[in-house]
């Protein structure tokens, strides 16, 4: 095999490294403050399990979507699409008798076998989190006010936060009294807001001419607070009606947070599997065609795996949202500059002592025996190709510690007595 085939990845997947790691470890860092300082706690799934964990029923990527593969004793596994459903089954699990809400966080990687375009991966980073046994209107406004929070928090500065509720479209299926091939078509063309489409299948079915304008308004009704109002005169439905006064109630209770601003409302945004069963919301940012963040209501899916418990969540696709910081020139502060401790090596003894003083008071410290070959200016320039702060360099006398600035290429001599004084 050319041994330039191997330095490749296959498609869909990537290396990240060096300074865009540090970066995304950083807002990694910052997300997972904010789910600790709401009371979250981590947990950690494997990265395989039982392909039935993510069958139809309980899963949100479809079948042919999964990384599929064989144990030795035949039983099919998949590379978990979604980490969800594998907290469900811990929750059902560990949490089986517990009656009071339980609060998860998480952070992993997720596979999905899709086609590639559009900068895409297969492999992508979810960090979320997971409210289980709570099924008020205060659960749902706390796990937006944390995902409004975690962006805010990760540096993003301007987004909107999109909330739906799928028993709006349910109440009007209702009403309109469709079978459920035409529930599940419309479901997903108005998800994909396919206007047109949702028109050509209603015009061969018989509705009142209202309800029937209704339905086919659903993928265009998204806006303010003022939406769910009018949207009120459209059905007396009382599902319907009952996702709407949801939404009003999660709408006061973001105010009151003081996160208002942040949100709209969609009620088209419906998601093409019965995963979710209430509210529903996705993040978006400009720069970016799809959401960084998705999450909803999951009330019937611990019940699959044995305990009735309400749940919501969401997940923030961490590749996603690092892509659109770059996009939107976001500057992501890191701690990876650190120092290079260059000497030579007449004084290994000395330098190593000094680098267990320096990374002692924690310096972030490179320690690095100068070659023969290589002049200072060469190492000033690695310096600045990896992105480190300094060099402190050592000569052969050991008399003296030349200071390099890398970043404003300022240089200052001082003696080493004096230096090892200032960091005593």
């Amino acid at each position: 095999m050319d041994n330039q085939y191997l330095l490749h990845t296959p498609e869909g997947v990537r290396d990240i490294y060096s300074v865009e790691y540090a970066r995304k470890e950083t807002v990694q860092k910052r997300i997972a403050q904010v789910m600790k300082l709401y009371g979250y706690r981590n947990i950690q799934t494997p990265m395989f399990e039982f392909f039935e964990i993510f069958s139809k029923e309980r899963g949100s990527v479809e079948a042919r979507k999964l990384f599929k593969f064989f144990d030795r004793e035949g039983n099919t596994l998949v590379l978990r699409p979604d980490i969800t459903p594998s907290i469900a089954r811990c929750a059902a699990k560990y949490y089986m008798d517990e009656d009071m809400p339980v609060r998860f966080s998480y952070c992993g990687d997720t596979f999905i076998n899709d086609f590639c375009y559009q900068g895409r991966l297969n492999e992508n980073t979810q960090m979320g989190a997971e409210l289980i046994g709570d099924a008020t209107s205060d659960a749902d406004g706390e796990m937006i006010a944390m995902l409004i929070d975690s962006l805010i928090e990760a540096g993003l500065k301007e987004f909107q936060v999109e909330i739906g509720h799928v028993d709006f479209f349910n109440g009007l299926m209702e009403e309109a009294g469709l079978d459920e091939q035409d529930r599940k078509e419309l479901r997903i063309l108005i998800e994909e807001k396919n206007y047109f489409g949702v028109e050509e299948l209603l015009s061969k079915r018989d509705l009142p001419e209202t309800l029937k304008e209704s339905i086919i308004k659903i993928p265009q009704t998204f806006g303010t607070v003022e939406l769910l109002k009018e949207a009120k005169n459209v059905t007396k439905n009382k599902t319907a009606q009952n996702a709407l006064n949801r939404l009003e109630k999660i709408y006061e209770i973001l105010s009151i947070y003081g996160l208002q601003s942040y949100v709209t409302f969609d009620l088209g945004m419906l998601g093409k599997f019965d995963y979710y069963t209430g509210i529903i919301f996705k993040a978006y940012t400009y720069g970016m065609g799809e959401a960084v963040a998705t999450g909803g209501r999951y009330d019937k899916l611990l019940i699959q795996f044995g305990k009735d418990a309400a749940s919501i969540g969401f997940a923030i696709n961490l590749d996603a949202l690092m892509n659109a910081m770059q996009r939107q020139k976001i500057k992501v502060d890191t701690d990876i500059m650190g120092t290079i401790l260059l000497y030579e090596k007449e004084q290994r003894e000395l330098a190593i002592h000094l680098a267990g003083i320096l990374r002692g008071q924690g310096t972030y410290l490179q320690l690095m025996r100068r070659h023969s070959d290589m002049t200072l200016e060469e190492y000033v320039a690695l310096a600045k190709r990896s992105e480190t702060g300094g060099i402190l360099y050592i000569d052969e006398t050991g008399q003296t510690v030349q200071v390099i600035n890398v970043l404003d290429g300022s240089k200052n001599q001082v003696s080493m007595d004096a230096f090892m004084k200032a960091k005593a």
